[in-house]
Formats: C-alpha cells, structure tokens, sequence
C-alpha cells in the first residue's frame, strides 16, 4: 500500500520512490522475508565478533592485521556481504519503475533500508531519510538547496575550528556566493573540546544556521548538542550535525535531538561505501528546492517546465545506489542486533583503555578532553610522538601489522589551531580487543626505540 506522512501542507502524500502496491505486486510474503532477515542477538561485543568479519583473518608484513583506522572506514559483517552478494545474484533489477517480479523485489528491499535507517535514528518517518552519496553529499545538499535560497549577505553560519572539511569548504562556497559571515568556535584551553561559552558569545540575531561536528574525528570531543540547539532555537537558527562518527557508536535519536538536519555516513557503520543519509525535518525538506534534476525526482515533466516529487525522492535524481543503500539497511539490522547502548557502553570502556595506555606512553601527546569529562570522548586517539613526523610513526606500525591514519584527518584548520601539521589516529570499534590495545602499545613503544636508537 502506499505510505503517507501526515504534514502540515498535507494529510496525505503519496511518494513515486516508496514501496508501492505496484512495485510490490507478485512479491510473496516468504521472499520479502528473505530479503528482511536480520541477524541473531549478539551478547559479546570485541572478541566474539571478530568471526563476523573475515577481514580482520590475514596476516600484514607477516604479523596479524591489527586494524586502528575505524574512524576512517568501519570493516563489514558477513551479514553486510551476503546482503549484498543477494542482491546482484538474485534480484538484481533497477528499483520504482517496474512491475516484474525482480524489479518489485528490489524495490521492496531499496526502501525497506530506508525504513531500517529510519528506525535506527527514530525518525518519525522514512520520508525523513534522504539517501545520498556520502556524508560530504549530504552536507552538500543542504547548503546548495536550502542556504543558497535562504541565507544573504550579512547572515551569519557559525562552524568550529574542528570541523571536518566536508562540513566547512561547502559553507565557505556558501558564503562566497552569498555574503554570508563564517564563525568559528575555539576551543576550550584544558579540555581541547568546543567552547560553548564562545559559541553563545558569537550567537545573535543574524545567525541562520549553526553547523557542528558531533563527535570530532580528530579530538574525540562530544558535542553538548541539547545546549547547542536550545540556544540555536532561541535565536531561530537551524542547525546541522556532522553525526558520521555519532551514528555508528552510540544511540541518536533525532526526535530527541531536536536538530534540522543530521549527516551521516555507511562507510564508517558496517555498511558499503558510496552511500550516507540525509535527515531531516520533514516540513524543512518539503522547503527545500531540488539540486539535481533528471528521473525519479519529478512528477511531471513538459518541454518547458517540470514538477517535482515530495521529499525525499525530490532529492535522488536517477537510478541510486540500491545494492549500497541495502547494504546499508543490512549495517542497521546488525548494529541493532547488537543494541546501540551496548556498542556505546563497550566503546567507553576500550576507548579509555586505549587512553590510559596511549598516555603513560613517553613523548607522546594526545589531543582532546580525557576520558572523564561529562560526555566522555570517542574511542579514538589522535596523537603524536615529540620529535617525530607522523607519517613515519604510522609507517613503522604498519611494518608490524598495526593499521593506524597518519595526516590531519581532513581536518587542516584544526591542526593549525594545535600548532601541528599531523598526527597519527588510532581508532577502535566494536571488533576490536584490550589485548589489541596492548599489542598497538608495544609496537609504538618499539617504533619510539627504534628511531631513539637512531638518535631521533
């Protein structure tokens, strides 16, 4: 049947990208079942998942693959993998457009995952989800189809200084073409995390939008959103999250929220590269023009002029990425199974292991709030070692096995904020042990010698 949402603009809105009585036609109840099936409850996180995931099995330069680079992308389950492999050995079919049996199959299954992702943040609808490319996309999406139309010269955007560029160069364009004023917040001088007492100095009557990263890629540092958006709400801004390293480690509820928009990424939850989310308000996306046109974002088209579809099918113009965004559905069902407060509370547990371990190290520096401020910090450790390029501290634990990212993360103001040109990251995830910890640690303490024992 087909699915509405009660609006304030209408009581009912039939979407040309959902899961119709047509599409689904001649789809028994047995083989939407298949297509649904999630995976079994999990009780231990760590080293009882570590069979979900074949990767994590070979060896590295002759050690065993040590993998520290989860904040730059996530490994997949099997779970992931056969949804995927399903998909193209068994219905492979374009999605929307087809009444057969293999297109009414992939449909079914293309908007279940928008059902799934839906569930899994607690939006009010699946009308909320926006599938995109990416996060970067998402973001993208937002500042070309609504800050063009909404914001002028003199508006300001406030940012922070540690935000990824995917949520800073699209803002800067933004301005470019707009006037619109950039702010930045600092830091705060103990805890490297986002000063809110400079945030509230920089809010006034001309902010129009309040862009932040959630959980900062680079610091760790958690957002003190309900602060943020109540003070954001009582100037009438909008306001964006950057939630990519959120979404995959803890519990988002976007209702309870109460943010515009929220931008996330697949990649870095268990699921496929090549597709993030969009969230957003309902009644914000219906405001909000099409920037891309072409099929399954119109409804009617003339020589001279076309009419759109309701979000978010106004916003996936032509065939999307369906293997992606079931693969995505699939990263849902197996982090669910596994209950979000769980992967967060076992985050917290390893990632302050990960810190006092990293911290007793001699020479090295962390960056961002210790792990027992209010809101903790991100199972995550940006560091470096006095004396020592990055680059060549990740390229000597590589030697041993030990994959950590070296670099500034996409975060370049950032790092010139710190006075540094690099660090080296290590992030865990949900796969990952207390004994890898301690292997990380001997192998960094071994690197440190060797280039001591060089005189560096």
């Amino acid at each position: 049947m087909h699915r509405s949402l009660a609006s304030p603009s209408a009581a009912r809105i039939d979407l040309p990208c959902s899961t119709s009585t047509r599409a689904r036609k001649g789809v028994s109840a047995r083989a939407v079942q298949e297509i649904a099936d999630t995976p079994k409850l999990r009780n231990q996180l760590g080293q009882g998942l570590r069979p979900d995931f074949p990767i994590l099995h070979q060896e590295v330069n002759g050690r065993p693959l040590l993998y520290l680079d989860n904040a730059a992308t996530s490994q997949k389950p099997k779970y992931v993998l056969h949804a995927l492999d399903k998909y193209y050995q068994e219905y492979n079919s374009n999605v929307h457009r087809g009444v057969h049996h293999l297109s009414a199959l992939a449909t079914t299954a293309y908007e279940d995952a928008r059902d799934k992702v839906a569930k899994f943040i607690n939006a009010r609808t699946h009308r909320e989800i926006v599938f995109t490319r990416n996060a970067t996309e998402a973001i993208n999406l937002v500042a070309y189809s609504w800050a063009l139309s909404n914001l002028k010269a003199g508006d300001e955007i406030i940012l922070s200084v540690a935000e990824h560029h995917s949520n800073m160069v699209p803002w800067q364009l933004v301005a470019q073409r707009t006037g619109a004023v950039l702010k930045h917040v600092k830091l705060t001088e103990g805890t490297q995390e986002l000063d809110m007492k400079h945030f509230k100095e920089l809010l006034g009557p001309r902010t129009k939008l309040v862009s932040l990263v959630h959980v900062s890629n680079m610091l760790g540092a958690v957002l003190d959103t309900a602060y943020v958006i109540e003070e954001a709400k009582k100037v009438g801004a909008r306001v964006l999250l950057d939630a990519c390293q959120s979404v995959p480690h803890m519990e988002v509820d976007v209702q309870a929220l109460g943010a515009d928009w929220i931008a996330a990424s697949s990649h870095k939850m268990c699921g496929p590269t090549g597709i993030g989310f969009l969230w957003g308000k309902y009644e914000v996306l219906e405001e909000m023009s099409p920037w891309m046109g072409g099929g399954e974002m119109i409804q009617d088209v003339f020589l001279d002029h076309s009419t759109y579809a309701p979000p978010p099918a106004r916003f996936e113009a032509g065939t999307p990425a369906i293997a992606e965004a079931i693969g995505l559905g699939a990263a849902c069902d197996y982090l669910t199974s596994l209950g979000m407060d769980n992967v967060h509370n076992f985050e917290q547990d390893i990632g302050r292991y990960l810190h006092e371990r990293l911290s007793k190290v001699p020479r090295v520096t962390i960056y961002g709030p210790p792990p027992s401020v209010p809101r903790g910090r991100a199972s995550l450790c940006a560091f470096n070692v006095e004396g020592l390029h990055a680059t060549d501290v990740s390229t000597l634990l590589d030697n041993a096995g030990v994959a950590v990212r070296s670099g500034h993360h996409c975060t370049q103001p950032l790092h010139r904020h710190l006075g540094i040109n690099a660090s080296a990251r290590a992030s865990l995830y949900i796969y990952n042990t207390e004994a890898e910890v301690d292997v990380f640690i001997e192998a960094l303490q071994e690197t440190i010698s060797f280039f001591t024992d060089m005189g560096v």
